[in-house]
């Protein structure tokens, strides 16, 4: 099987390391998702769909739970922090000033990924930018 950098593919989670989470990718090869490119609950056996992010000289496979490349990051991640406003009857208590943590935990995403969401979505005028959080503009 011939895979290249940004390829769609099958995981397996397998067991935590000190990196990260080892995976099988395609029932055949190893993987690895680097522990701060985690921002969901993974448990042991659990298969899903992930992205290679880089394949190594050793052969083994770097993982990613979001595609790669700017365009297919920027529109999933815009789309998953409307989503989140409509829910939340259009305000989000999160900032550009907001602990990693955070966002990571109400986002699945990285604090730079949701910085450069809500750059793309201001500037749309799609939010506007609060002290405390952002709201969805419904001009």
């Amino acid at each position: 099987m011939e895979l290249k950098e940004g390829d769609k593919v099958t995981i397996v989670i397998g067991r935590a390391s000190g990196l990260g989470v080892m995976v099988l990718v395609n029932e055949q090869l190893e993987g690895l998702i680097y522990r701060n490119e985690i921002f969901q609950a993974l448990k042991e056996g659990d298969r899903m769909e992930a992205y290679v992010k880089k394949i190594r000289e050793d052969g083994k496979l770097d993982i990613s739970l979001q595609p790669q490349g700017f365009r297919n990051t920027i529109e999933q991640n815009c789309k998953t922090i409307l989503d989140k406003l409509k829910e939340n009857n259009g305000f989000l208590g999160l900032t550009d000033k907001s602990k990693p943590g955070y966002i990571a935990r109400d986002l699945q995403m990285s604090k730079k990924s949701f910085k450069s969401a809500i750059g793309v979505l201001y500037r749309q005028k799609k939010i506007v930018l609060k002290d405390d959080g952002i709201l969805l503009n419904n001009e």
